[in-house]
């Protein structure tokens, strides 16, 4: 059964974490037009200027496709704002956080929220951008409130949000590729005449790949995309690193389905269905390389990897295509959506004109600016089906085209609504996965509202467990027997109460129950 919260914590977020934003409420709240879901403010008219300014944008995610402000939607941006941006992208996670502490920071920084930069002498508050220059910029209170630092001030918006009445209320939107997949060869799925319709039968399917073709690799996964799929398999959250069990938080690594699912894991490499160095992957291209090249029948990774795979193989002159199998696979296959946004913008107090960065930001978050980075140029790249949904001329799965082009990657401000919508194209694998997994996903927002705060004992219980969850994982995966497996994860379990997780887990739950009072009046 579906999670629905009621419609009147709206007004309780404001009383309670909005009231105290910096400014008295200088980013006022906006309705909902044209579908969307962000703010309703005008673009900018910045870009009327002659003058172009140039920023400095650090990307603080190392994998990020797009390195450059390149391709026609970075130059249409740049038209409609002024405002040209210099991109760097992170080598690695330690170079955020040199940055920091050397406060040798750029114009612009986007990433996951970043209580370091949370602070007066860090960043700007928005809203103090926001009323001495776009007092037209509106954004909704629910986005305020869930993005208010303890401070009181709003230093940033993270995108890729919307609260569970704006995803039931918009049926075409299914959500982004932030889902797992897995994609199979079908020419060879039909050669065996198998189907795959359960978990049972996808191991099968895999001994029987083995045994055929011995040269290939039954199936390969993504370095970044291992467990995800799978675990929803076994009704554990794939992206969460807590669960709701009788009321209380629970890590994940608890979760009364986890020693089955590492089971399970462990027994795919076991059986040789998985090979060991695919858990030290150095990049996230091998297992592309792996699936498009032949030499693997199965590829994890996300729901559009069919898609992308299969233009992949078309640009090399193959004839081969991959099928996406289902995603549910077991009775107790869910998916949970904890999530208040993925990363956003915060503009740095090295910032050389605060004025044009929040009028871009602006830009962005309007409903023209939503549907330019995440669709296209409209009569170009896009138009309008009758029913409401964005019909393309391109293929949205084709990686090549779009990073050149320079789309979805700008969503510097985005919505989670807008960008579901670029997911919605009838017909295709990626939409048809989609729609599977928005029936087997709960939304509770509250989780995602219980924040670790740097310097706290519980962030440093945290983040110790998911280190060494890190390494204690991949022995499990590669244990010589089941008898091994268990063991292994009794050991992790073990590590992670001597390092508090009991005490973790308690503060934990003293903090969701504080959420579930917001969300449930």
């Amino acid at each position: 059964m579906k999670k629905t919260w009621g419609s009147l914590f709206i007004l309780t977020l404001i009383l309670a974490l909005l009231a105290g934003c910096g400014g008295g409420g200088n980013a006022k709240s906006g309705s909902n037009s044209g579908g969307q879901t962000g703010q309703n403010g005008s673009a900018s008219d910045s870009g009327s200027q002659d003058e172009i300014v140039e920023l400095d944008l650090f990307i603080n995610h190392s994998w990020y496709p797009v390195r450059s402000w390149t391709g026609s939607i970075a130059e249409e941006i740049t038209k409609r704002t002024g405002v040209k941006l210099n991109v760097t992208v992170a080598a690695d996670s330690e170079q955020l956080p040199l940055m920091i502490a050397s406060g040798d920071l750029p114009d612009l920084i986007f990433t996951l929220r970043e209580p370091r930069l949370e602070n007066p002498d860090m960043s700007y508050p928005w809203n103090e951008l926001i009323e001495k220059y776009a007092p037209d910029f509106e954004i909704d209170p629910v986005r305020l409130a869930v993005n208010t630092a303890q401070d009181g001030n709003v230093y940033t918006v993270l995108n890729s949000f919307a609260t569970p009445e704006e995803w039931a209320s918009n049926p075409y939107a299914l959500g982004n590729d932030g889902n797992p997949g897995i994609a199979v060869r079908q020419d060879i799925l039909d050669e065996l005449g198998a189907k795959i319709e359960t978990l049972d039968d996808f191991v099968s399917v895999l001994e029987q790949v083995k045994q055929k073709y011995p040269d290939m690799v039954p199936m390969t996964m993504d370095i970044e995309w291992i467990p995800q799929y799978f675990k929803m398999q076994f009704g554990i959250p794939p992206h969460s690193s807590w669960h709701e069990q009788d009321g209380q938080l629970k890590h994940i690594i608890s979760h009364p389905k986890a020693l089955e699912f590492y089971k399970f894991m462990n027994s795919l490499y076991r059986n040789g269905y998985i090979l060991a160095e695919n858990f030290t992957y150095s990049n996230d291209q091998i297992d592309d390389e792996y699936a498009v090249t032949g030499r693997a029948f199965a590829h994890s990774h996300t729901v559009s990897v069919a898609e992308a795979d299969n233009a992949k193989v078309k640009n090399q002159g193959n004839n081969y295509q991959f099928t996406m199998i289902p995603s549910a696979l077991t009775d107790e296959a869910y998916n949970l959506s904890t999530g208040t946004g993925f990363s956003g913008v915060y503009i740095t107090k090295n910032n050389k004109n605060p004025q044009k960065s929040i009028e871009f930001i602006k830009f962005l978050a309007s409903k023209e600016g939503l549907e330019l980075v995440m669709f296209g140029i409209e009569g170009k790249h896009w138009e309008w089906h009758p029913d409401g949904y964005p019909v393309f001329h391109y293929d949205v799965n084709d990686a090549e085209y779009v990073n050149s082009e320079g789309l979805k990657w700008w969503y510097l401000y985005s919505d989670a609504i807008v960008e579901g919508l670029r997911g919605y194209v009838p017909g295709t694998q990626t939409t048809k996965a989609l729609q599977e997994i928005k029936e087997i996903t709960d939304h509770n927002p509250a989780i995602g509202m219980v924040k670790l705060q740097d310097g706290t004992d519980e962030k440093i219980i945290f983040d110790k467990i998911k280190e060494m969850v890190k390494t204690e994982e991949v022995r499990i995966y590669l244990a010589e027997s089941e008898e091994a497996a268990e063991q292994a994860y009794q050991k992790m379990l073990q590590l992670a109460e001597d390092i508090g997780l009991s005490k973790l887990e308690s503060w934990a739950t003293a903090e969701y129950k504080k959420m579930q009072e917001l969300f449930n009046q």
